[in-house]
């Protein structure tokens, strides 16, 4: 039995990015508004990204939530583990 080899294609970091760009992914996955903080740095943490785009019911991008935004959070006396993303102040919109 004659085995076939295995060829693969390398992309350069650069390029992969430049498509992404392209595409529009390159600002990170799109979530629901209505996920919750702790959904969602679990999900950024799997995904290893530092921002979401924040989509509504009808899926419209209506901003961004950046890693740094949520920590802050996460850390004030205010904070409970029911906030939903669309509660959070101060989102880019």
């Amino acid at each position: 039995m004659t085995s076939t080899p295995l060829v693969r294609t390398v992309q350069p970091v650069q390029s992969i990015r430049r498509n992404e760009a392209r595409r529009g992914s390159a600002a990170g996955p799109r979530v629901r508004d209505d996920m919750t903080v702790e959904v969602a740095l679990s999900l950024m943490a799997g995904a290893r990204v530092d921002r979401l785009v924040l989509c509504d019911g009808d899926d419209q991008s209506v901003g961004l939530i950046t890693l740094a935004r949520l920590a802050v959070l996460r850390e004030s006396p205010l904070y409970t583990d029911r906030i939903r993303l669309r509660d959070v102040p101060s989102l880019a919109r």
